[in-house]
């Protein structure tokens, strides 16, 4: 196990274009890491999130050794790692794919990196004797590959990762092949390894529900660049800007493009093209005026059908979905579609025009420029 610290990393890539003539001088692409600089503790389960495109991969490459680093440091331990070999490092990495040798049985596959450094027939035994069973893999050590299920070979690629017992295990994605049932049931299996060998861990993932039911803390990305870090429940409750708002929670949180009106004494959110009017909570007056521009921001859940008639406005049902443990309610404000969910067990039609009732306290603001989060006094 070992402390993992990244200062001020940058990735860049150079693109060079070639003809049957001639060779272009390389270009240099924008940057694919920028600025990235966080630590993971000793035996912490760190999840690294965010869409495609956005630079976790290449953040995991980078501490693998697989890209080198453009600028920035990456430190294991006391160790810098930038210029090391990727046998050097002494780390665990389970691709997306499975990458197993079909010609050979699962316990020659776990064997075979040990293999390669000469360790003895015994150290390699008590390995596989210890590793197999925890990612119950045991039954499977005298079957091939083509033979196992897809559940089956990743679990066997991430026995693979760390039967050598390695400082900082990678997982790349590794759960994207499987079906919903099998996803949640290798979760479970990766926590539960987690916790058993205590070894320091890196998941990629764009899957929210992975990140957030594995890892002790989140780091959300995009465009390269970090946008927040947190436990999950600290970036769900309290996020940065705007793109973490509305990419953590299924579905996301709601985002409507708001104007402070003034009604008699009292402040409204109001809302362009809608009838709909939210008081503006109290610990929001000391920074909010009449006329000024934010964005609205309000989970899900935190917004819901009044049960009881009150003064304010209708507003028709777009979308009503019955999943069955719960409801999902979607109405139009404005260009924005607000989904609500509720578990009163109350059936609604397309079309009927409710009332709104928001937990005022549970909102959140954000500037409408900047996206980042507007805090009250």
């Amino acid at each position: 196990m070992a402390e993992l610290v990244l200062r001020n990393v940058y990735k860049q890539y150079e693109n060079t274009e070639k003809s049957w003539f001639r060779k272009k001088k390389a270009q240099k692409l924008d940057f694919a890491v920028k600025n990235l600089s966080f630590s993971c503790n000793d035996g912490e389960f760190i999840g690294i999130l965010g869409p495609s495109g956005c630079g976790k991969t290449t953040t995991l490459r980078m501490l693998a050794g697989l890209e080198t680093v453009t600028d920035g440091d990456i430190y294991i331990g006391e160790t810098r790692i930038n210029n090391l070999l990727p046998k050097d490092r002494n780390i665990g990495l389970a691709f997306e794919d499975y990458a197993l040798y079909p010609p050979l049985t699962v316990y020659d596959n776990l064997a075979f990196n040990m293999r390669a450094k000469k360790m003895s027939n015994e150290e390699i035994q008590k390995a596989i004797d210890y590793v197999a069973p925890l990612l119950k893999v045991d039954d499977l050590l005298d079957q091939k590959p083509p033979s196992l299920s897809g559940g089956q070979k990743q679990r066997v690629n991430i026995a693979r990762a760390i039967v050598r017992r390695p400082k900082l295990l990678l997982l790349d994605e590794p759960l994207s092949h499987l079906d919903g049932k099998m996803r949640q049931g290798m979760r479970h299996e990766i926590k539960r390894m987690h916790h058993e060998i205590k070894c320091t861990t890196i998941i990629v993932t764009h899957d929210q529900m992975e990140a957030m039911s594995l890892a002790d803390r989140i780091l959300i990305m995009k465009d390269g660049e970090l946008q927040q870090m947190g436990t999950p429940m600290e970036v769900y409750d309290n996020p940065e800007n705007e793109f973490v708002a509305g990419f953590i929670g299924e579905p996301p949180m709601n985002l409507l493009p708001s104007v402070i009106q003034k009604e008699e004494g009292t402040l409204f959110f109001t809302f362009e093209n809608s009838p709909l009017r939210v008081e503006v909570p109290k610990r929001y007056l000391g920074i909010l005026e009449s006329g000024k521009k934010v964005t609205l921001g309000v989970r899900p859940m935190d917004v819901m059908v009044a049960k009881q008639t009150t003064a304010g406005s209708y507003i028709p049902i777009a979308i009503y979905e019955n999943l069955g443990d719960e409801r999902r309610i979607s109405v139009r404000v404005g260009d924005s579609l607000m989904n609500m969910i509720t578990t009163d067990n109350v059936v609604y039609e397309r079309g009927q025009e409710v009332q709104l009732e928001f937990y005022a306290e549970r909102t959140h603001l954000f500037d409408p420029e900047t996206g980042k989060r507007i805090r009250a006094n």
